[in-house]
């Protein structure tokens, strides 16, 4: 414990009646000084002293309400079923436990039939909770737009109108699809070989729409606790409905939505679980609002034909492996900031990538930057594209080809 600072000595004035008025005044003026310097010093511990009692006061009310929650009872979490005049029937999260138990006439007001609500020991209702959302689904809401825009993506013309006419035209201009008298369709499957442009496509309509973007990868819904994958599907759409417009991307869907086989695995029957899940959400009785689909997949072969069907996926849009305008266009789209010698040919270049895919293309102009820099210039020449020409194809050869695309 600090001791309190101690008191200055208090000053004395002790005049002698026979003093001159000369020295008297000037023993006055001492004095005084003495006297200020005094009260300086005490003004200083005053404050002091206050700053403590404000330090110990919050110190005092941290304490207690320590104290009391230390002192108080836990409350659980449990779900209204049903409203009824003398009370409320509520199920204990846990244990199923059905009670009924009373509710204050400020909280009733308030409380309707499937709210979740905190109890305490004796089930008397204390508060009403916010909905549950999995914290997994609010973290796949894109806060951010991507810094992708359709101009960013060569040779996909076609398949870029296609995606904006069915995901961006019914949220900006819904009144047409109305006076016309069709519903819009309701997802859109992007499938072909891998870097091929299908995830860009979705970025760029998360940059391009006001919407609310939802992204998720198909692993991602596969868990391992049985009714967690779908739960985290449910969540999603809820998501989505309390925040549309919204366009939910699933990227790599053949991950939950393959084929369904005779197998009696566990892990299995949860991926199962899950696709039901989202096919349940994707067409069921309950209108889906302004909400749009898109997936993506590298497998289309291995998806089960339930998810296929129109009125889940209405548009399934290949993305194949650019033609020699889409493979000259994504060159000039991924060299437009790189300095370039006068007699690089980007046309001559795309005759000689066939079957490169969009990525493919984009890892080659980085390459042949990089021979560049290793040759210490400051401009990239055609050479430089010969030889990262053959390192990617060198690659490309070690890496081998995939069943699906051979």
């Amino acid at each position: 414990m600090s001791r309190s600072p101690s008191l200055p000595e208090r000053p004395r004035l002790d005049l002698d009646p026979d003093m001159p008025p000369g020295e008297r005044l000037e023993a006055l003026r001492e004095h005084y000084v003495e006297v200020v310097k005094v009260h300086r010093k005490l003004n200083e511990q005053l404050d002091g002293a206050r700053e403590r009692q404000h330090e110990l006061t919050d110190e005092v009310d941290r304490l207690e309400r320590e104290n009391d929650t230390l002192k108080s009872s836990s409350l659980y979490v449990a779900t209204a079923e049903e409203l009824l005049e003398d009370g409320v029937v509520v199920k204990q999260h846990g244990n199923n436990q059905e009670v009924l138990t009373e509710v204050s006439p400020t909280v009733r007001d308030d409380l309707e039939a499937g709210d979740r609500v905190a109890i305490n020991d004796s089930f008397s209702v204390q508060q009403i909770l916010d909905p549950e959302t999995d914290a997994r689904a609010q973290a796949m809401q894109v806060d951010a737009s991507p810094e992708v825009t359709y101009d960013d993506i060569g040779g996909l013309e076609a398949q870029t109108r296609e995606v904006r006419e069915a995901v961006e035209q019914p949220l900006i201009n819904a009144d047409q699809f109305r006076e016309v008298g069709v519903d819009p369709p309701s997802g859109v499957l992007l499938h072909g070989p891998p870097g091929t442009g299908k995830t860009m496509l979705a970025k760029a309509v998360a940059n391009e729409t006001d919407a609310t973007f939802i992204k998720m990868a198909g692993s991602e819904l596969v868990q391992k606790f049985i009714g967690e994958g779908a739960r985290l599907v449910r969540d999603l759409f809820e998501l989505a409905s309390e925040r549309e417009p919204a366009v939910i991307f699933i990227d790599e869907i053949d991950a939950i939505a393959a084929k369904r086989t005779e197998s009696k695995t566990s892990g299995d029957a949860e991926v199962q679980r899950t696709m039901m899940q989202l096919l349940s959400e994707m067409d069921g009785f309950d209108d889906r609002g302004e909400i749009r689909i898109i997936a993506a997949t590298n497998r289309f072969d291995m998806l089960d034909r339930a998810i296929l069907r129109p009125g889940r996926f209405d548009r399934l849009i290949e993305v194949p492996k650019p033609d020699w305008d889409g493979r000259k266009r994504i060159l000039e789209i991924h060299t437009a900031e790189m300095s370039l010698a006068e007699e690089t040919d980007l046309g001559e270049l795309a005759g000689k990538t066939d079957r490169f895919t969009g990525a493919e293309l984009a890892s080659l102009a980085t390459e042949a930057g990089m021979f560049a820099i290793r040759d210490e210039r400051t401009t990239v020449e055609p050479r430089d594209f010969v030889d990262a020409l053959k390192k990617v194809e060198e690659e490309d050869d070690a890496a081998g080809t995939p069943i699906a695309f051979a």
